[in-house]
């Protein structure tokens, strides 16, 4: 009688397990890449100019900020219904809110709101930001208010 020997199986070499836990481990990474990425696409909010809607570069159907000053003489409140207009000096747009505006909320102020452009035209605020203190304006909406030419004095705007 013989004795049948096993099957001989083959052994990974130090080097093969090395490259084979590398390769694991850049899978999990590029995983962990991927998945964050798909979060951050749905949560992130874009920031656009009024002058950057008038020219339809802002998305349509798409939650986004529109940022700038609170043009003198455009605030009409009926009850918690609010309309005003954003400008950048430049263009204007049109934003209808309704619900509560913070305390610092005022006109020829910076403003920041959030929401979408409607079929009419028209910015619908979720969400309106002011200015925290005197000298505060959002970066972005400083920026584009420095594109569009306003005169601020130096040292009036702080950004964070």
């Amino acid at each position: 009688m013989s004795a049948a020997s096993p099957p001989v199986t083959p052994r990974m070499s130090p080097r093969h397990k090395r490259f084979a836990w590398i390769a694991v481990g850049l899978i999990v990474l590029a995983t962990a890449i991927g998945l964050v990425l798909y979060a951050l696409s749905s949560n992130i909010v874009f920031f656009f100019t009024p002058t950057q809607i008038a020219a339809n570069e802002a998305p349509q159907g798409r939650a986004f900020r529109v940022g700038g000053l609170v043009e003198p003489g455009s605030l009409q409140r009926d009850g918690l219904d609010v309309r005003f207009r954003v400008t950048d000096n430049v263009k204007a747009v049109d934003v209808v809110y309704r619900g509560t505006l913070p305390d610092l909320f005022k006109e020829g102020k910076g403003v920041v709101a959030q929401g979408t452009v409607g079929p009419d035209g028209r910015f619908a605020a979720r969400e309106v930001l002011a200015k925290h203190d005197e000298n505060y304006m959002p970066p972005e909406a400083a920026e584009a208010l420095k594109q569009a030419g306003h005169p601020m004095q130096s040292g009036t705007v702080k950004t964070p």
